[in-house]
């Protein structure tokens, strides 16, 4: 237990948390995180730093209520096709049931993306013994549209190894991107079972594009897709969001089909304290709001992240304004 969170400062410091994904459920919030390890391990490209083993879920009444830790609500010991790393998970209700979506390495040492499941928000969850078949790669985000039909949105580029799939199969000699100048890679889409358990449609390649129709290309680092994607929606239109990357920002696109594509419309986020940026956006008593990490409270340690909030705001046209976290 924690005391009441204050906006962009961490909602708890008694454990690193990380890549924050929050929903309401049952009229609370629940946000599901991963769980920073406290090591001193070198920093890599390849992400091994990012040792995560376990998922603590938050819940908060309100933002005037205490957050509250619910533990250990899965551990890597525990998910039969794992080996380690359980990075950046999402949760989404449907058929009664609570569904925990997370990736980790399988025995190969590839990412796939396993479901858990629980009667709980708080959990525990109860994973299936194998992941998804036909998925990979990392950050899964799953979006329960009005008609029920369920959508999971994922990739990372790096230690995430989208770059390894653009073959459609696993080629690990791969380190590259498309050129520069060439379309850059998408983030994932793909339709899940009514079951929640396994992959309903083929998997989707989304195309980003600019104001023109333009895809936006692999060398655009300002604007292409790196990692942790979000979908949300607003006004009846589909908003995603994700991570730059290597220019450290939460930018945005919108369409009307939760399959794409999207037109860029703007940055969400200017860059946090610490190298990687990964967030959800959530509706609560009619406001809307943004989760994010950054590394202020470990004093810019990458992996020693805190997971933050604060209010985010639309303009009159459907664009969302542009939040620098450090300025009152």
């Amino acid at each position: 237990m924690s005391n009441a969170p204050k906006p962009n400062q961490p909602i708890v410091t008694h454990i690193y948390t990380a890549d924050p994904s929050a929903h309401v459920f049952d009229g609370k919030i629940y946000i599901y995180p991963s769980h920073d390890l406290d090591h001193d391990g070198p920093d890599n490209d390849n992400g091994d730093q990012y040792a995560m083993e376990d998922y603590h879920i938050l819940s908060l009444d309100n933002f005037e209520s205490p957050v509250v830790d619910h533990g250990e609500a899965l551990h890597v010991r525990d998910v039969p096709w794992a080996s380690k790393q359980m990075w950046a998970p999402d949760a989404a209700f449907k058929n009664n049931t609570y569904y925990l979506f997370f990736p980790a390495r399988d025995h190969d040492g590839i990412f796939r993306i396993g479901v858990a499941t629980s009667d709980s928000p708080a959990g525990p969850f109860k994973p299936e013994e194998n992941y998804m078949e036909g998925s990979y790669s990392i950050d899964p985000a799953v979006l329960v549209d009005e008609d029920n039909e369920a959508y999971m949105y994922f990739g990372g580029l790096w230690g995430g190894q989208l770059e390894k799939w653009q073959t459609g199969t696993f080629k690990p000699e791969v380190t590259e991107g498309p050129a520069a100048d060439a379309p850059a890679i998408g983030p994932r889409v793909v339709r899940l079972s009514e079951d929640m358990k396994s992959f309903a449609s083929e998997i989707h390649e989304i195309s980003i594009v600019d104001e023109d129709g333009n895809p936006i290309v692999a060398g655009d680092e300002d604007r292409r897709y790196f990692e942790g994607p979000w979908m949300h929606k607003y006004n009846g239109l589909y908003y995603l969001s994700y991570s730059t990357g290597t220019t450290h920002k939460l930018v945005y696109a919108v369409g009307t089909n939760p399959m794409g594509p999207f037109t860029f419309k703007g940055t969400i986020l200017t860059p946090v304290i610490g190298w990687t940026t990964h967030h959800s956006i959530v509706e609560f008593e009619n406001k809307w709001y943004l989760f994010y990490h950054d590394c202020e409270l470990s004093e810019g340690v990458n992996h020693k992240r805190s997971v933050k909030y604060t209010e985010l705001k639309y303009n009159e046209d459907g664009t969302i304004q542009t939040i620098d976290p450090y300025k009152a």
